[in-house]
């Protein structure tokens, strides 16, 4: 077989993962300045695409003496039954839980990542969207910088969403985030009191 013919051709549709990051001082500070904002970069599907501080083991870095050396990774994986390019995300620190679409995740915990999430960690705030594509060796990055918050974008379209209290570097999760079983609820007892 020709080596052309099992090569890639720049016809095929790459998945894309747009990410667009945002902090709420991101304009005092050169927090992005690494990072390849506004161009797509072609990252390799076999490798995880590390976001963190260090530049020597993270693809993609940012300038904050907050944020661990290597602070999450995302993943591509197929499944036997789709053609889709999925994600999973993995939280790298230890100083700091990281939240994607509101789901806590502690150091080394990884989950699945849906086409679209809200991910916060520290003061960051990141929302990656995922765009289907055929080509099975590599996707697409681009990376945006928001000027305004997604997280109180979506607390003032869902009345319901309560926003997270955050203090210094890390995000402090409510109480109800700490507990580790389910907490239970006497109805009755709202009537009663």
């Amino acid at each position: 077989m020709n080596v052309s013919q099992t090569m890639e051709t720049e016809e095929d549709l790459l998945t894309y993962l747009h990410i667009k990051l945002y902090h709420p001082q991101q304009n005092f500070k050169g927090l992005f300045g690494l990072l390849p904002l506004g161009t797509k970069r072609r990252h390799s599907a076999d490798e995880p695409l590390k976001l963190g501080r260090d530049s020597q083991t993270c693809a993609y870095t940012l300038v904050d003496a907050r944020v661990s050396r290597k602070q999450l990774s995302l993943q591509a994986y197929r499944t036997p039954h789709s053609q889709e390019m999925l994600f999973t995300i993995q939280n790298f620190s230890q100083k700091c839980r990281m939240s994607v679409n509101s789901v806590v995740l502690g150091y080394l915990e990884r989950m699945d990542l849906p086409d679209k999430a809200l991910i916060r960690f520290g003061e960051y705030e990141m929302v990656v969207i995922r765009h289907s594509g055929e080509a099975k060796g590599s996707f697409e990055v681009e990376f945006e910088v928001l000027p305004v918050s997604p997280f109180r974008e979506t607390c003032m379209c869902v009345p319901s969403m309560t926003p997270v209290i955050e203090t210094s570097s890390c995000v402090s999760y409510p109480n109800e985030l700490r507990v580790n079983g389910p907490l239970e609820t006497d109805e009755t007892l709202m009537f009663h009191s």
